[in-house]
């Protein structure tokens, strides 16, 4: 019977020098989910809104894609200023650079991540600290609030 080594008995986000638990810990994949979905919906909502007063009758197509640029424009703008989009206050959660112990990661790293984040795949597969393709594209962890 194998005891297994010091590195597969650590904690997620141990070599990105997060705790085990508690604020700052990396997120559940549950809780990036139920943040993603709710920013997806206030996309949708703002995508809405603005074809309604400013648009009127659009294609489907157009009506998508002012959905997705809300979407995009909304979460890259809180995630750049705050640390946090909508969702992720909500469900408290928050994005942070690990390598330089930011509280908020920025323009390029939001907008890196959310760029990925769109395309869902990069999303779906995760390292061992639990963090997708596109945090560690843009050098960010998702940890608890």
């Amino acid at each position: 019977m194998r005891s297994g080594t010091a590195e597969e008995h650590q904690h997620r986000g141990a070599d990105l020098g997060l705790p085990a638990s508690g604020p700052g810990s990396v997120a559940s994949v549950r809780s990036r989910v139920v943040a993603f979905v709710l920013d997806v919906l206030s996309g949708i909502a703002l995508g809405g809104g603005i074809v309604a007063v400013f648009l009127g009758d659009v294609t489907e197509l157009e009506r998508g894609l002012v959905h997705n640029a809300a979407f995009a424009t909304q979460v890259v703008v809180l995630q750049a200023l705050t640390g946090q989009s909508l969702g992720m206050r909500l469900v408290g959660i928050r994005v942070l650079r690990p390598a330089s112990r930011d509280d908020v990661p920025g323009l390029l790293p939001a907008a890196v991540r959310t760029a990925l984040l769109m395309l869902l795949v990069p999303a779906l597969v995760y390292d061992r600290a639990g963090r997708g393709l596109h945090d560690r594209a843009a050098g960010t962890v998702i940890v608890r609030a």
